[in-house]
């Protein structure tokens, strides 16, 4: 029997393509998400590479659904070997344009969903002393933008909650590895179904990744002890800018933060989006900005050449500071 992973926001984006990535790594899969169309495409295709797959439609916003999905899938499939916290929520909108619900809906998804799949995944593990949780987090949840206070707040979230915990799995002295994997601007199909409210299409901030480039990373920090592993330079830059010159950078997003989210295209009356309820069709991995994304990144470079890293993200953070002063003339 081999090993069992079970993966969140497996339908699509980062999630889909990180069921791929460990199916491609011979792992057996569980996958939950919300759409059960996306989930047993995803799993077919599983099975075709050879490995067991069980797709349980979730949504990770319900703590109860998430637990019964978790015995489901080790009464079918075995002890759970990892668990990856992928599925999210967000909206595109400033605080004024947000109702209560919506803050509270993007937030169970969002924060909540991995705090359930945490709890779940760390009840079984905690009694077998072993096993990996890995948290998806976002370099947005060091350095917020304007336009998506709700997934920033999650993040933010996200990060404090998963430090805490890791504290308490080491006062236990659990052989439970828990780790957080943060992530740039992702070619991802959340631009194309997200809650919008600005009145044209959303786009990421380039530059942009294909989403097999976290999942390498996301599959790399499960199989690796490190504590945290940060995806793309771009991440690098704004933890460390936003740590260094705070003021600056909110002053720069003020300016540039909502052109640098919204695309010129007009956004149709009947637009999808998925916040409340699953938005139908034959969405996967990728989104609409294949021809913009790369397919490689530092990640493992940062994690096994960490001197050298470091150096080189010194100078280039001193620089990056530099050109968005001169940006907004300061």
């Amino acid at each position: 029997m081999g090993k069992i992973v079970v993966i969140t926001g497996a339908g699509a984006g980062v999630g889909r393509a990180t069921v791929d990535e460990f199916v491609r790594q011979g792992y057996d899969v569980g996958l939950l998400a919300r759409d059960q169309d996306r989930l047993d495409q995803a799993a077919a295709h599983a099975r075709g590479c050879g490995v067991r797959a069980l797709p349980v439609s979730t949504d990770v916003a319900d703590a109860a659904a998430v637990e019964a999905a978790a015995t489901k899938i080790e009464d079918e499939l075995g002890p759970i070997d990892v668990w990856v916290n992928v599925a999210m929520a967000t909206v595109f909108a400033p605080v004024s344009k947000l109702t209560p619900q919506e803050f509270e809906r993007g937030t169970r998804v969002t924060y909540l969903g991995q705090v359930h799949g945490t709890m779940s995944a760390l009840k079984r593990m905690r009694k077998r002393n072993r096993g990996t949780i890995v948290n998806v987090g976002s370099a947005l949840g060091y350095r917020s933008v304007p336009l998506q206070s709700i997934y920033c707040g999650a993040k933010f979230a996200i990060r404090g909650f998963t430090d805490a915990l890791r504290s308490e799995i080491i006062h236990d002295k659990l052989d439970v590895h828990l780790t957080m994997v943060d992530l740039p601007a992702v070619n991802t199909p959340q631009f194309d179904w997200a809650m919008n409210k600005m009145g044209f299409k959303a786009k990421p901030v380039a530059p942009i990744y294909q989403p097999e480039v976290p999942a390498r990373a996301i599959f790399f920090a499960a199989t690796h002890r490190r504590r945290q592993v940060w995806v793309g330079y771009p991440t690098v830059q704004a933890i460390l800018a936003n740590r260094i010159a705070p003021g600056l950078i909110d002053k720069y997003l003020a300016k540039a933060g909502y052109s640098g989210q919204l695309t010129d295209e007009k956004l149709g009356p009947n637009a999808p989006a998925n916040l409340f309820e699953p938005v139908p069709g034959a969405y996967a991995a990728h989104g609409r900005f294949d021809n913009r994304s790369k397919s490689r990144s530092w990640e493992m470079f940062t994690d096994r050449h960490r001197t050298a890293f470091w150096a080189a993200a010194g100078i280039g953070l001193v620089v990056v500071v530099h050109q968005i002063a001169k940006r907004l003339d300061i």
